[in-house]
């Protein structure tokens, strides 16, 4: 199963995120998997991630606690063993984001298309 959205799809590390356990992306993570996480919390939520942080490309307290507000805002939990949110990105908190990215980016594009521009990052 991939990621559809085009800020998740084709990175390996989020697509292991999707399928594997030991793939999840934690607090301490750093990378370009990180950033498009972070990028899709600033977009999706209420982010009040460090500006250190992001520029790092660092999975620290404040991406983990923006996770864990998002997890918590959607009811992002696995019944069979949570009884609450955590502040791990999973699978199916990167299954959450990936929908909503995808979600974001076609109504990016029809709000585009609509306003008569022809270009638009996320028409590549």
């Amino acid at each position: 199963m991939p990621l559809f959205s085009q800020t998740f799809k084709g990175d390996s590390k989020l697509e292991a995120c999707l399928v594997s356990d030991p793939a999840h992306v934690t607090q301490g993570a750093t990378g370009e998997h990180v950033s498009k996480i972070q990028t899709a919390l600033m977009l999706l939520a209420e982010p009040k991630i460090d500006n250190r942080e992001l520029i790092a490309k660092r999975y620290g307290p404040s991406t983990a606690a923006t996770v864990l507000a998002y997890k918590t805002k959607r009811r992002i939990i696995n019944p069979s063993y949570q009884t609450q949110a955590d502040n791990i990105v999973g699978k199916m908190t990167i299954a959450a984001l990936d929908k909503e990215m995808l979600d974001f980016e076609r109504a990016s594009r029809q709000r585009n298309f609509c306003a008569g521009k022809t270009t638009s990052r996320f028409l590549r």
